[in-house]
């Protein structure tokens, strides 16, 4: 479900779980994750990359459908999720193999850099065509990290965008083929990895202080 690896200064944690949605296991799995990268001492850098043609399709609708009692504790783990990495103590790329969709695509707005696939898969918030709201976290995170024309459009329309289209958008800021996504998130953080962590954790928590406080707060405001 998932798995990390260390590729010199960088950390990889692959998602492997179909479509890689947000079930209770795979956040604690992230979790976890994040929390021995979080112990490194040294340089350091993290990718995070999915499998086959999704990095992420986001909330786990189907265990929310038979959850509904436990909803806001879910969102809040999800939010945690994203705030772990916005706070994380080292620079952050997400290598977008496929798909980023709805909770995938605000997972992928969390890292500092992506690199985004050009020949399939698309970066979309749907909500708007399932008939549901962002939450004050998820629209704080959205709006922090992307153009306000673009957050506008993104968050309307549920436009899908495509490699091309997402740069152009400034949602991701570089694009490459298929087996060239992976390698180029790595050498990409691997040349930030020489940062000073604790520094960069500090500049982002500056930056982006509200959405933090959103993500962080009660799941509704």
């Amino acid at each position: 479900m998932i798995d990390l690896q260390r590729d010199g200064d960088v950390f990889v944690l692959r998602f492997d779980a179909g479509e890689n949605r947000f079930s209770p296991d795979f956040l604690g799995a992230a979790e976890g994750a994040l929390d021995t990268v979080a112990k490194n001492d040294g340089p350091g850098a993290l990718v995070t990359v999915g499998t086959g043609k999704f990095y992420s399709n986001g909330l786990d609708l189907d265990w929310l459908g038979a959850n509904q009692d436990r909803f806001e504790e879910y969102l809040g783990r999800v939010h945690g999720l994203y705030a772990r990495l916005l706070s994380l103590p080292m620079p952050t790329v997400a290598a977008l193999n496929g798909h980023a969709f709805a909770g995938g695509g605000m997972l992928a707005l969390a890292h500092d850099f992506a690199v985004m696939r050009t020949d399939r898969g698309y970066f979309c918030l749907p909500e708007v065509d399932l008939g549901m709201t962002f939450t004050p976290g998820m629209s704080a995170l959205i709006q922090a990290r992307l153009p306000k024309r673009t957050a506008h459009e993104a968050m309307i329309t549920g436009r899908r965008y495509t490699a091309e289209q997402a740069v152009a958008a400034g949602i991701v800021q570089r694009t490459a083929e298929e087996a060239e996504v992976l390698p180029a998130a790595v050498e990409w953080a691997a040349s930030l990895a020489g940062k000073n962590g604790g520094t960069v954790g500090k500049i982002r928590t500056d930056l982006y202080g509200p959405a933090l406080a959103a993500l962080t707060g009660p799941a509704f405001g």
